[in-house]
């Protein structure tokens, strides 16, 4: 089995015994019934990737040896921060997952006219930790060492009073220029992205009148999650590390 990377948010130093945390033991132990020996690379979002030897595993809790420390340097010049209208099952689930691959940096989950969502605090709460844990797993797997933020979902009209210094771009099917022909060079950008069923009229011209610039991605018509992840490609080959 090839070496797996673990988060785990605890302090790691070289030379040191960590012990894993529930989260961690759970994965290493009872799913991939790693042993004693065994190597492991953990993370905890620092920007750095800690090699390690499991060194004591019994049935409640293990333990490891940290014995080096790498940083990665994987991570964009450009910084995303993307806007999501939120969607029903699991499109959102997956818009999370692969827009981390693709290197945004913070998502807000937004209630639009259209998403369809309703939650309450708590539900609404638990949802976002759900919606955490799967960009962690895609930091496992991608090789990120840099954990995106979920923030607390919020209502589009407050997200765009938000003042912000980053490039402001919405997607609009009738919009004049591509991502591509911006003519502009920037090094942050806040990403609005509808839901399913795109943003209403009014919602397109409440983003206009707070300055996001309309952008489209081609003749055709976009899924949600297809929309965003397209948007965030064409922006890491703009401005980002995609070549």
């Amino acid at each position: 089995m090839s070496n797996p990377r673990i988060f785990q948010a605890t302090p790691f130093s070289v030379d040191s015994t960590a012990t894993l945390s529930d989260d961690a033991f759970g994965h290493v132990v009872r799913v991939l019934r790693l042993k004693a020996g065994d190597e492991v690379t953990f993370f905890n979002g620092d920007g750095c990737d800690y090699q390690a030897i499991l060194s004591d595993v019994s049935k409640k809790q293990a333990t490891a040896n940290i014995v080096n420390k790498v940083a990665r340097n994987n991570e964009s010049p450009l910084n995303i921060h993307l806007g999501q209208g939120i969607s029903r099952g699991d499109r959102m689930d997956f818009t999370l997952q692969k827009s981390v691959e693709l290197g945004v940096n913070t998502i807000t989950p937004l209630f639009t006219q259209r998403c369809g969502v309703k939650l309450n605090a708590e539900r609404l709460e638990k949802k976002r930790q759900q919606w955490q844990k799967i960009v962690i797993s895609a930091c496992e797997q991608s090789g990120r060492a840099v954990v995106p933020e979920v923030r607390q979902p919020m209502a589009l009209q407050e997200w765009l009073t938000q003042a912000t210094q980053a490039l402001t771009i919405n997607l609009h099917p009738r919009a004049e220029h591509s991502i591509m022909g911006l003519p502009v060079s920037c090094d942050r950008v806040r990403l609005l992205i509808g839901p399913e069923g795109g943003l209403t009229d009014e919602e397109i011209q409440q983003a206009s009148n707070a300055n996001y610039t309309e952008v489209l991605l081609g003749p055709r018509v976009l899924r949600t999650e297809t929309a965003a992840l397209t948007a965030i490609t064409a922006l890491q080959c703009k401005f980002g590390d995609l070549s």
